[in-house]
């Protein structure tokens, strides 16, 4: 890979009082084998130390004051300033190759969009780690791609290029909370545009969004509200008939 051809990556990270997770998250994008252009934290509306913790790492904070990831993940987009734009949550824990990886991917393939990628819940029992996250991103790739036509996104672990983050940053929901803002951009983005799902990009994730009734009941909400709100632009099967 040469250097000159290399592109810049951004790595946005939406932040709502998580300064100790975020601490770590980004204590681990500092021990990268490619350093990022920058790392942009987007601060939702923190009470907490959040904003501190990202300066103290030396990242550029901007603020949102919209609750809501939707709003929160499209400002730092907007304000992303690398060739492509890489996104992480706050909880989660990318391995020392993770730039590098999405540098890879991006050079090797210039008509790639997007690449998104898979993980492992850190904080759950330790012999079900890995089959828990299987069993749960199995399932959201697999619905997702019925409902798409095409590969999802998930914010947890994707990057796309700033080219296609334009094209679609006036259609995405941002102003709308309740939309699970990674599959609302890969509705977005369409079925002409190439988003690949790399098995191998891996990052470390919290189980706490799935723990409890009420957590998995919203999450489930908001899914089936993205879907609503992105079938009443294009239903599933006008979708599949671009996708062919």
């Amino acid at each position: 890979m040469t250097p000159d051809l290399a592109p810049t990556v951004s790595v946005v990270v939406p932040v709502r009082d998580d300064a100790q997770a975020l601490d770590v998250c980004l204590s681990l994008l500092a021990r990268q084998t490619v350093a990022p252009l920058e790392i942009v934290v987007v601060d939702n509306a923190s009470t907490d130390a959040s904003a501190a913790v990202a300066h103290r790492w030396g990242a550029v904070v901007v603020d949102e004051p919209s609750v809501g990831i939707p709003a929160a993940a499209a400002t730092g987009y907007d304000a992303a300033k690398g060739a492509v734009i890489a996104r992480l949550d706050a909880d989660s824990r990318p391995g020392p190759r993770w730039v590098q990886t999405v540098v890879e991917r991006m050079s090797a393939d210039p008509g790639l969009d997007a690449l998104t990628g898979t993980g492992s819940f850190y904080d759950a029992p330790r012999g079900l780690r890995t089959a828990v996250a299987v069993v749960y991103l199995g399932a959201y790739y697999v619905l997702g791609h019925l409902a798409l036509g095409h590969t999802a996104l998930w914010g947890s672990c994707m990057a796309l290029r700033s080219s296609a983050w334009r094209a679609v940053r006036r259609d995405v929901a941002r102003e709308d909370a309740e939309v699970h803002d990674d599959l609302d951009l890969a509705f977005r983005l369409g079925a002409r545009r190439r988003i690949r799902l790399d098995r191998s990009w891996r990052v470390g994730v919290s189980a706490r969004s799935l723990r409890g009734r009420h957590q998995r009941r919203r999450r489930l909400d908001r899914a089936w509200h993205t879907l609503r709100v992105n079938w009443q632009v294009s239903p599933p099967w006008e979708r599949w008939l671009q996708h062919r």
